[in-house]
């Protein structure tokens, strides 16, 4: 068995071996949702499939309800209308096993070896959950694989491109702004960082050619984008895409430890205010770890996405993908025992499984939960908050002198 391990952790073997994995259980969906009666495919990709398929009638995405991203993701989908429905699912995992690609180029710049950076590398490729999303149908591996082209793209120095890819990253998905503030403290200069410097000289540190392109690029390809759609579809475009994540309340149950909040207050003329308001521990933490940590931007980047799913008013277990994309690139540098981490792992393993079964009796027993519910949302924030302390503790960023060449 340890010498399976090893061969699959080969960097020749890693990648197409994983990439025919995900091909096999798109297969199995496909037959799963032809002879079962529980589905394999996200219902979500039933709804890219039927925006696709507006746009290909020269309608608006839109016209499909619940259909809440931008009309990029339909026009890539449009292929399922003219070529074959499971097209869509091929492009998912190719953007899941390129974002492992991506985090395996992204280690050996951090000065990893070949062997660690693909064992490393495994972590993503070989994990179930990221499997399982992407051949259900789910389009998260294509945010994925955005963030981390961004981040190699930096790391590289190519400022220009981090830029587009940026702008395309905010375009599909709001979080990526919380990576904006770390992206421009570390392209600021460093004159601020000389003791005794003044207030005045720490701001002239943003105002750097770098820094000027990246915010130009990205925020262009972003005004570009949006300015395009909203020609063309309109306020249903504004309002679905952006506007109505901004004043969402949902009050169907999921780990949010606010949900329970805006049931109750559902029908309250306060409940938009307290839905904005929740806003408000998010930011706070998303300003302090940026501060922090942002002389590694990768590990900010982490920090800042796992606050934000964590603090966020709507969590299921999809956005946990958001923040597990960019782990291997903190994993390295962690202290922790495989006991210690281990430990963790089962623990947040534990606070899912303690908040699944409340919710499994309300949503197929009827029965009232919805105070267990929420008490077990509360104990997953805490062991979310105590993981990533632990997290922080441990982590010892390295330096190292000179960049390996990339394979």
């Amino acid at each position: 068995m340890e010498k399976v391990l090893i061969i699959a952790t080969e960097k020749r073997v890693l990648f197409p071996v994983s990439f025919v994995i995900r091909l096999a259980l798109v297969a199995y969906g496909d037959y799963q949702d032809r002879n079962m009666a529980v589905k394999y495919t996200d219902i979500d990709y039933q709804v890219f499939t039927d925006a696709a398929r507006f746009i290909t009638q020269g309608e608006s995405p839109y016209n499909r309800s619940t259909y809440r991203y931008t009309p990029l993701l339909a026009w890539l989908l449009t292929p399922n209308i003219y070529v074959g429905v499971v097209f869509g699912k091929i492009l998912f995992i190719v953007c899941d096993v390129l974002s492992g690609v991506l985090i395996y180029k992204i280690l050996r710049l951090r000065g990893l070896s070949c062997k660690s950076a693909a064992q490393v590398c495994s972590l993503w490729l070989l994990n179930p959950l990221p499997m399982g999303v992407s051949s259900r149908g789910n389009a998260e591996s294509v945010l994925a694989a955005l963030v981390l082209g961004t981040l190699l793209c930096k790391e590289e120095g190519l400022v220009a491109w981090a830029a587009v890819l940026y702008g395309l990253s905010v375009h599909m998905k709001i979080y990526p702004l919380a990576f904006g503030l770390p992206i421009a403290l570390t392209l600021r200069t460093s004159e601020e960082d000389k003791q005794g410097s003044a207030w005045k000289e720490f701001i002239g540190g943003f105002f750097n050619r770098q820094l000027m392109t990246f915010a130009s690029v990205a925020g262009g390809v972003f005004v570009l984008l949006t300015a395009l759609f909203y020609y063309m579809y309109g306020w249903d475009f504004l309002h679905e895409t952006y506007l109505y994540h901004l004043t969402r309340r949902d009050i169907r149950h999921n780990f949010s430890p606010y949900f329970y909040m805006l049931y109750l207050t559902a029908d309250s003329r306060w409940s938009l205010w307290l839905g904005l308001a929740a806003f408000l521990p998010q930011l706070v933490l998303l300003l302090v770890a940026s501060w922090a940590f942002h002389s590694d931007l990768a590990f900010a980047c982490f920090l800042n996405t796992a606050i934000f799913v964590s603090f966020n008013k709507v969590c299921t277990s999809q956005y946990f993908l958001w923040y597990l994309c960019l782990l291997p690139l903190v994993i390295p540098n962690l202290t922790l025992s495989v006991k210690r981490a281990l430990g963790l792992l089962l623990l947040w393993f534990a606070a899912q499984g303690i908040w699944l079964a409340p919710a499994y009796f309300l949503e197929f027993e009827g029965y009232n939960t919805f105070a267990l519910i929420w008490l077990a949302g509360l104990l997953f924030l805490v062991v979310n908050c105590f993981v990533l302390i632990q997290i922080i503790i441990h982590y010892k960023p390295r330096q190292t002198p000179q960049r390996p060449k990339v394979e």
